[in-house]
């Protein structure tokens, strides 16, 4: 799997938003591309979601952009890299869905994260950065976020879109069955049944998501969205209207 070179490095997309492309890992076996995104706040605060392989060229780059402030685990299974993020940046703020801690904890990783999403106050960057957790489902919860000043909508798998010439040839029919291939890539059709008795909860949130109109839609896995983005989640959650 070629994934998308060069990796565990800054990446622009728009003004004040970055992405870090980083190595393959394998989740139950399969190869999946990971991809953070980082945002550098008006306060000069870097906010990084779902951190990826940090390497001592990506701690100097992002060094260069101001003090990473905030680090976030946007659901149960983008937790990999944290420590070490947590490690180099011991001042940084963290952030994670409900359920996180524990599952980390169930495979022997000891994780403490400062801040749960739905709990407490408001985040310090909600002006900048709005967010929703996406519930309904029985086995994954999701907080999705919106950074207005780029109109830039970030997600993690709530939608998978994986180019089939980066995939080995033996996990393209897989990927296909699943939905998730581009450029038609979507929410996968295992994690679709995991909402079924609840469409409701999942249509209101998307509807939120398409509220905000966003230009573009980043993506853990896969060739993210550079344009377009409202009319990708329109397509890519067609089956709940």
């Amino acid at each position: 799997m070629s994934g998308y070179p060069p990796l565990n490095t800054l990446k622009p997309v728009a003004g004040n938003i970055w992405i870090v492309d980083g190595p393959m890992i394998r989740f139950y076996g399969l190869p999946f591309s990971t991809r953070a995104t980082v945002v550098r706040l008006a306060s000069g605060d870097l906010w990084v979601h779902s951190p990826t392989k940090l390497t001592d060229g990506l701690v100097a780059e992002l060094q260069a952009l101001g003090p990473v402030a905030h680090l976030i685990a946007p659901n149960e299974i983008h937790y990999a890299y944290v420590a070490e993020w947590q490690a180099a940046f011991p001042e940084a703020h963290s952030w994670a869905t409900p359920g996180v801690q524990e599952r980390a904890a169930s495979r022997g990783m000891e994780l403490t994260f400062d801040h749960i999403f739905g709990e407490g106050a408001a985040p310090t960057w909600a002006e900048e950065i709005d967010w929703l957790v996406v519930e309904g489902s029985r086995v994954h919860v999701e907080a999705v976020f919106f950074h207005h000043a780029s109109r830039t909508l970030i997600l993690t798998d709530l939608i998978e879109n994986f180019e089939a010439g980066k995939l080995p040839f033996w996990m393209r029919p897989f990927a296909r069955l699943g939905g998730i291939v581009a450029p038609k890539g979507g929410m996968p059709r295992d994690m679709r049944a995991t909402f079924r008795k609840n469409h409701d909860l999942l249509r209101s949130a998307i509807d939120r998501m398409i509220a905000w109109a966003p230009e573009r839609v980043i993506l853990a896995h896969g060739k993210w969205f550079e344009s377009g983005g409202t009319e990708a989640l329109r397509k890519a959650f067609a089956f709940l209207y």
